[in-house]
């Protein structure tokens, strides 16, 4: 007995405390873990960068767009040129109105006024409106389970591989701190990877939310702005 204790303790004390030691030694179960939540954190900031280029990508779109927009040239002609075949959501905002007003002029014709024009107009803004801002919000729903998950699911792992470690310790019949150490360590570097994964996805989640919001205002309020400007152009026309 008295050598299986001291080679316990020799091999404890060799043990390899850095961060890929920690790995090889976890059990199998701690190991699916790490590469489990290793892997969600590698998925989380590949959306992250995707979101924050979409958002920066779409913005200056719309900038654009809305400098030709309120340029007060052809509406037809813009249309012809960037509705018709829309490649950002405001664009895409713009054609559906376009469209829909084109079909009401066509069908109501000298009735316009009366033929719920604006209420055809308006649904289908907000029909673009809504594909749109959920093609932007893809995967945001991962994003927001990381957060809420990863923890939990690295303190299964910390839990695991304590039960392994006292187990192996009770094994051993030996409570060195030289012993212990090591498996407490394999333990907690799970939950340590789960706190990695989770907090950059609660702070992406956070801020993506508030600037996907402030962008659907945006296209909202364009919508607004440019139906009201189609309502006066058909009683205009009336």
């Amino acid at each position: 007995m008295d050598r299986a204790v001291d080679a316990a303790n020799l091999a404890a004390a060799g043990a390899d405390l850095s961060l890929w030691g920690l790995f090889m030694q976890a059990d199998i179960i701690v190991k699916f873990v790490m590469l489990l939540l290793l892997a969600a954190s590698v998925w989380v900031w590949a959306i992250v960068f995707e979101k924050f280029m979409a958002l920066r990508r779409v913005n200056r779109a719309a900038d654009r767009f809305e400098d030709r927009f309120w340029s007060g040239g052809s509406l037809d002609e813009l249309f012809e040129q960037e509705g018709a075949k829309p490649t950002n959501p405001i664009a895409a905002v713009f054609g559906a109105a376009m469209a829909e007003w084109r079909r009401s002029l066509r069908i109501a014709g000298a009735d316009v006024a009366r033929s719920g024009v604006r209420e055809r107009v308006d649904r289908a803004m907000t029909v673009t409106i809504q594909r749109e801002m959920e093609r932007l919000e893809r995967w945001m729903i991962f994003l927001a389970s990381v957060g809420s998950t990863a923890p939990f699911i690295g303190l299964f792992g910390t839990v695991w591989g304590i039960m392994h470690s006292f187990s192996a310790i009770a094994a051993m019949h030996n409570t060195n701190l030289s012993v212990v150490a090591p498996g407490i360590a394999e333990a907690l570097f799970a939950t340590a990877i789960g706190l990695v994964a989770a907090i950059p996805a609660v702070l992406a989640y956070n801020k993506i939310s508030t600037d996907l919001a402030r962008f659907a205002s945006r296209l909202e309020g364009f919508g607004a702005e440019f139906g009201a400007i189609l309502s006066r152009q058909s009683e205009e026309r009336a």
